[in-house]
Parts: C-alpha cells; structure tokens; sequence
C-alpha cells in the first residue's frame, strides 16, 4: 500500500526525503516549493533545489507565492491527497489532508522550534541534536512526536550537521509514513519544559568579538560555517573563519600570537585552521598566509 502524498518543501535539506519517498514508491501528486529566487552575480531566478529534483523526477511543480488565497486552496484541496509531507518549506498550509501534514525537522523538540534549529543547536554549544517526525498542528513546530533520532554534535559544523541529519530524516520520514499507512504510528506530545526558539541568523550575529572566550567562539564559528560564515577584519579586509579549535594561548583579544595562526581571545586562545577572503577559496593556515601574511602581534578585529 502507497500513499497518494504532496510533497512540500524548498532547500537542500528537503531532497533526500523527497528522493526517498518516491524510492518507496508513494504516489507524489504534486510538489510545492517556494517560488525561485534570484541568485549569483547576474542575479538570475534559480528554482529551489526541490524544485530541481522534483521535475528531474517528472513531478508536477507549484511554487505559489502564498497558500492564503481561496483560488490555491481549492487547488490543494483537489489533489485528494491522504497526507502532505513539509520538510523546510515556510509558508503556511491550507487545511489539512485526510491523515494530516507530517513535518521532518532538525532537532530534539521543544528544543530549537524555528527556522535555523541546526545553526543555533551548535552555536549554543549543544553536545547533542536530532532530527525528528512530527505531526503538524495550528502551532509553530508543537505538534505531537511520531519518530526521532539522536546524534552527537562534537566537533560538527553546522554544514555537516545539515548533511548528516538531511539522510537521516529522510529515513525517518518513510518510516514514520509506513506506520501512519498501517494505523500503528505512535505520536507522543512534545515536553511542556524546554522551549526554545531558533530564530534566523541575523547578519550582525556573524562578526566575531574576539573578548569572548574560546570556547563560545568556535561554537559561533562551526555554527555559522559553511554559512553565511563567521568573519573578522584584518587589514582592512573582511575574512571569514570556517573552523577553528580552542588551544592554550593568552594575549589581547584578536591578537596572532604565532605563525600558525593561534589568535588570542577573552579566555583562551583559537587556532584557525580553515579560512576564506572575499571571492577566493577556503585555505588551511599555510596556504592563506602565503598570499595574506599576518605575523605575531598583529590584530584581527
């Protein structure tokens, strides 16, 4: 037995769920993706990349600005389907299917209802997160639980995070449909305990204060990289920092205490280990000060 299913969703961290559910051979009605996007220099109108993979499948593609409007509901609606599977798709949903709308999302609910759960699970210093299936109601992420899986932050970026637990929920996803197919799916309510709201990153979020310690400052680091990317000044020009390891070290904040690239800060010392100027590659310490020399003593703002 299949589901007759919409798939609803938008970035890169939808298409495994997506790739999935058409493995398992469920009948995808329709794909709803947020409209394209200029994108690039030319500033070009690029599809979302579950747009992409969805007419790379043959998949019918609705990308509506809003489903508000009587005109897009009745849409919806006609598709008689018996549930919607949303992975990271934001907009608000018309009314529900026949089984309801089932939402994959990356973390361990309550923890991290929003929109950046991954970034703001790392850059709060989280020794854990998940991925998890969850049975969309009227609110913003507090529907009841069906599946959920935990895995280790430890040295993660938030890129690598994204990666691990985009396949993973795709897994998850099917399993928790097999069992909404065969009416044995439990769902569980969220904790009323332990909230939290992951807002978006805000750009002002990204620069780095060198006072902070150590310790905070890789987590901000690893949960801004691959984007949009922590960053500093130096010499008058913008760098970004990828990755980085807390080390031994003292000295004034933002101070290179070596040729390494050990850079001191409010408690502790960070050692930079993979950088980015404006427009150019990431580069380990050795190649980057090949071509921008920084030497001890010198600061990074």
């Amino acid at each position: 037995m299949t589901l007759r299913l919409a798939f609803m969703g938008t970035p890169d961290f939808a298409v495994p769920t997506l790739a999935e559910l058409i493995a398992q051979g469920h009948e995808i009605a329709a794909v709803y993706t947020q409209p394209a996007r200029p994108k690039g220099r030319g500033l070009t109108a690029e599809p979302s990349p579950v747009a992409r993979h969805a007419l790379s499948q043959g998949l019918e593609v609705r990308d509506p600005k809003s489903l508000k409007g009587a005109e897009a509901q009745a849409a919806f609606a006609a598709l008689k389907l018996d549930a919607a599977v949303v992975v990271a798709y934001g907009l608000i949903l018309p009314e529900a299917p026949r089984l309801g709308c089932f939402n994959l999302h990356g973390s361990l609910l309550p923890r991290w209802r929003g929109a950046a759960p991954i970034q703001r699970a790392v850059m709060a210093g989280d020794t854990e997160t998940g991925v998890m299936v969850m049975h969309m109601d009227e609110g913003l992420d507090t529907g009841p639980v069906l599946l959920a899986e935990k895995v280790p932050v430890g040295r993660k970026t938030s890129g690598e995070l994204h990666d691990e637990l985009a396949m993973l929920g795709a897994g998850l996803m099917a399993r928790a449909l097999a069992a909404v197919e065969r009416d044995t799916a439990v769902e569980k309510p969220q904790p009323a305990n332990g909230a939290t709201y992951a807002a978006k990153i805000a750009k002002e979020e990204a620069r780095i204060d060198w006072t902070k310690s150590a310790r905070e400052l890789d987590a901000l680091i690893r949960g801004l990289s691959p984007w949009p990317g922590a960053w500093c000044e130096a010499q008058g020009e913008r760098l970004k920092i990828l990755y980085a390891e807390p080390v031994a070290g003292k000295g004034a904040p933002g101070e290179v205490l070596d040729d390494e690239l050990t850079i001191a800060t409010g408690d502790g010392a960070l050692k930079l280990l993979r950088l980015q100027r404006a427009g150019r590659a990431q580069l380990a310490p050795k190649e980057f000060l090949r071509g921008f020399p920084l030497k001890p003593g010198d600061r990074l703002a």
